[in-house]
C-alpha cells in the first residue's frame, strides 16, 4: 500500500519544482547570478497583467465593504503574511485611513514578522481564532495570501470567513491552491519555479507584493483618496509631511506658496478641503460640506453646485 506522505500535494507543484534556467547558478560569478534572478523577475509583471479582470472584482467587492464601513483583512505565514501586514501598515500614511481598515494577519502573530515560525501555519484553528478576536464579520472582506496554497492557517481562516458570507479573495501561485476551493476571487500568479528551488520569498513574494499593492492603491483612489495622481488624503502628523501636503495643494491646483499655505492653515490641515477651497474659492466649511456630498471625492465634488452646500 502507498502511504501518502502529508506534503504529497506539493509534489508537482510550480513553486516546488526546479528551474531549469537556474540548475547551474552555484557555479556562476556573482554577476552571472544576478543576471539569472534579474531575468526571472523581469517576467513577473507580465504575469500580474493576466490576473487583472479577477483583480478588478475583487477592488469592487473591497470598495464596496469599506463604503459599508467594513474592512480588508489580509491573512497569511511567513513571507505572505510579511506582505500583507506590510502592505495594510502604509495604508494609513498614505491614504490617511485609520489603521483599523485594512488589516494585516499573520501565523504566530507579531513575533513573526521577525523571526520564522515555522510550525504556526499548520494550525487551521487559530486562523478562525485569529479572525474573531478582531470581530471579522460578513461586512468585511479577507484576502487569503500564500505561494502554495496549503497553508492549514490560512485555510482555517478562509473557511470561517465563508461560513459568516463574508467575501474572500484568494492570492495564490499554484494552480491546484487549496484556498481557491474557498475564494471567491481567485487570484492564480503563475510565476512557475523559483531560481532557489522552493524560495517563495523570491518570485512569488515579487508577484504578491505587486497584487497587494494594486488592491489597496486601487482601492483607495476609487474612495477618493487621490486626485489626479496625487495622494491628497493624507494625514500631515509632522513637518515634512506638512511640507508636502502644501505643496499637494500647489500642485493640484497651480497656485502659489502663499495661496496654498493659508488654504492648508484655514482647512485644518486637510489638503482635500485646501484644493476645493482653491479650485472653487470656498470657505473651508462649505468646501468640507461640498466634498462630503462628493462622497469624498474632489473630482465628484467639482461636478457638484457649491451653492447647494451653501444652503443647507
Amino acid at each position: 500500500m502507498t502511504v501518502k506522505h502529508p506534503d504529497d500535494s506539493l509534489e508537482n507543484a510550480a513553486t516546488e519544482s526546479r528551474n531549469p534556467r537556474s540548475m547551474n547558478i552555484d557555479s556562476l560569478e556573482v554577476p552571472g547570478i544576478l543576471r539569472v534572478m534579474n531575468d526571472e523577475d523581469a517576467s513577473v509583471a507580465s504575469v500580474v497583467a493576466m490576473v487583472l479582470p479577477a483583480l478588478a472584482a475583487l477592488v469592487e467587492d473591497i470598495v464596496a465593504a469599506f463604503r459599508r464601513s467594513g474592512r480588508l483583512v489580509y491573512i497569511g505565514a511567513g513571507t505572505s503574511g510579511r506582505l500583507g501586514v506590510l502592505d495594510a501598515s502604509e495604508c494609513p500614511p498614505t491614504f490617511g485611513v485609520s489603521p483599523t481598515m485594512v488589516v494585516g494577519l499573520i501565523a504566530g502573530g507579531d513575533a513573526a514578522l521577525r523571526r520564522s515560525i515555522e510550525g504556526a501555519e499548520d494550525d487551521p484553528v487559530a486562523g478562525k481564532a485569529a479572525l474573531e478576536a478582531i470581530n471579522f464579520s460578513k461586512n468585511d472582506v479577507l484576502v487569503g495570501i500564500t505561494a502554495s496554497g496549503s497553508a492549514p492557517y490560512v485555510l482555517g481562516a478562509m473557511a470561517y470567513a465563508q461560513s459568516l458570507g463574508a467575501k474572500v479573495g484568494a492570492v495564490s501561485c499554484n494552480a491546484g491552491s487549496k484556498t481557491f476551493n474557498l475564494a471567491d476571487h481567485k487570484i492564480f500568479i503563475d510565476v512557475g519555479p523559483e531560481v532557489i528551488t522552493g524560495s517563495t520569498r523570491m518570485k512569488a513574494g515579487t508577484a504578491q507584493k505587486l497584487v497587494l499593492n494594486m488592491l489597496t492603491t486601487a482601492s483607495m483612489i476609487r474612495l477618493g483618496k487621490v486626485y489626479g495622481n496625487l495622494m491628497v488624503d493624507m494625514t500631515p502628523v509632522n513637518k515634512k509631511l506638512v511640507e508636502r501636503s502644501k505643496r499637494l495643494v500647489r500642485q493640484a491646483t497651480g497656485c502659489d506658496r502663499s495661496v496654498a499655505e493659508l488654504a492648508f492653515d484655514e482647512s485644518g490641515g486637510k489638503p482635500k478641503v485646501a484644493i476645493l477651497m482653491v479650485l472653487l474659492g470656498l470657505e473651508a466649511q462649505t468646501a468640507s460640506e461640498l466634498l462630503a456630498r462628493g462622497q469624498g471625492r474632489i473630482s465628484e465634488a467639482l461636478k457638484l453646485d457649491p451653492g447647494e452646500s451653501e444652503k443647507q
